[in-house]
């Protein structure tokens, strides 16, 4: 009787990781699925029940603390060994990396560097034992490196680099190191965030990217570009910096950096933070459609937020770093939310992120589990 093999999959509630893990276990592969998002993927495990895989998954925000060593005890727990890991989490601080605060630099190297880094750790032992493989998606960005998009390109830079350096240490332990470019992919990852995201009739869709990723999947191959005719034009442009730069200035809709809606974008100093797990379209292949009047529509979020609208503007506190602390079951302390926000808060910083969190109570957001401390009851979707 043949063994499954076993693949972790991070930023798996939408995008290229929800399509990467469906893939995966329909071909008979178990996965542990980590999101942000846990309706989204519980829907996910609902439709994979009769499959011929197995699928478990964790709600985890994986700049939760030891959150690596979680994830690789949990899918040793209920799988047993572990064959590929896909580091593929990712998102995006919109707004001038001259300009951001501390919390939002942090959020991205973290979530880019730091986490899957730890993964690897983490993972070495199970994957020596298998002879495994470690993917790291990475960007366009990483070699041509967008304006308004905060740390994101400098952070993907680094999964460049740390691939091919891991590639080089791990090879003699028997384990393959892979890196993604995946192109510019038909996903919410830009409109989140407040972009237009790539026009259509450039955009990969997620389930194609996932299928090139799933073909590496056991192999050796050190890089997969899944759309190697954009792969080709990013090679171009990175050799030739100067035009590449005009260009983008005059026509950054070519990566997907145009705002939304010129009337309601945010203007550059007061980035939004949107980090989620690369989410994708809603159907395989066709591209969002943006709604410009759903845009200027309050969420539950903001109206709860709006009280305190004007001070989180002048602090820098961003409606999308609130909503990603906002992961239901989630544990969060005001110290430790204040740090991951602005490094070293000072006074005002912790007291407006208390009134924050007490607004957040009082809508029914979190409940209170003792002084300063919270539990997440529902997201801020």
């Amino acid at each position: 009787m043949s063994v499954r093999r076993v693949a972790i999959v991070t930023g798996a509630s939408s995008g290229i990781g929800r399509a990467l893990a469906e893939r995966a276990v329909r071909a008979g592969w178990n996965v542990f699925a980590v999101g942000r998002r846990a309706e989204r993927l519980a829907e996910l495990a609902g439709r994979l029940d009769a499959t011929t895989g197995a699928l478990a998954t964790l709600a985890l925000d994986l700049r939760t603390p030891r959150a690596a060593e979680r994830i690789v005890s949990e899918t040793k727990e209920r799988f047993g060994r572990i064959d590929v890991l896909v580091n593929n989490a990712g998102g995006v601080a919109v707004g001038p990396i001259s300009e951001q605060p501390d919390g939002a630099l942090y959020e991205q190297m973290e979530t880019h560097v730091i986490v899957p880094l730890a993964l690897t750790r983490e993972a070495l032992p199970a994957l020596r034992a298998s002879k495994g493989q470690i993917f790291y998606v990475g960007s366009g960005v990483a070699r041509i490196p967008v304006g308004t998009l905060g740390a994101y390109p400098p952070a993907k830079a680094a999964v460049r680099s740390l691939a091919r350096i891991a590639r080089n240490e791990l090879q003699p332990q028997g384990i393959t190191v892979t890196y993604v470019d995946p192109g510019a992919v038909a996903t919410e990852f830009m409109t989140r965030a407040g972009f237009a995201g790539p026009p259509p009739r450039l955009a990969a869709s997620a389930h194609e990217v996932a299928r090139k990723i799933f073909a590496a999947f056991g192999t050796n191959r050190p890089v997969v570009n899944a759309v190697p005719w954009q792969t080709f034009f990013v090679a171009a442009g990175e050799a030739l910096p100067a035009l590449t730069d005009a260009l983008l200035r005059r026509a950054p809709s070519l990566v997907g950096g145009s705002p939304v809606d010129a009337d309601t974008a945010l203007p550059a100093p007061e980035a939004r933070v949107a980090l989620e797990a690369a989410p994708e379209a809603p159907a395989a292949t066709a591209p969002i459609e943006v709604q410009p009047d759903a845009v200027a529509l309050p969420s539950p979020l903001a109206a709860a937020l709006a009280p305190l609208a004007g001070r989180m503007q002048r602090l820098k506190l961003h409606e999308g770093f609130v909503r990603g602390l906002l992961v239901p079951g989630a544990d969060l302390e005001l110290g430790d939310v204040s740090m991951r926000w602005a490094g070293m808060p000072n006074k005002n910083e912790r007291g407006l992120m208390r009134e924050v969190l007490e607004a957040l109570s009082g809508a029914g957001f979190l409940e209170r589990a003792g002084d300063d401390r919270y539990r997440v009851l529902q997201s801020g979707d």
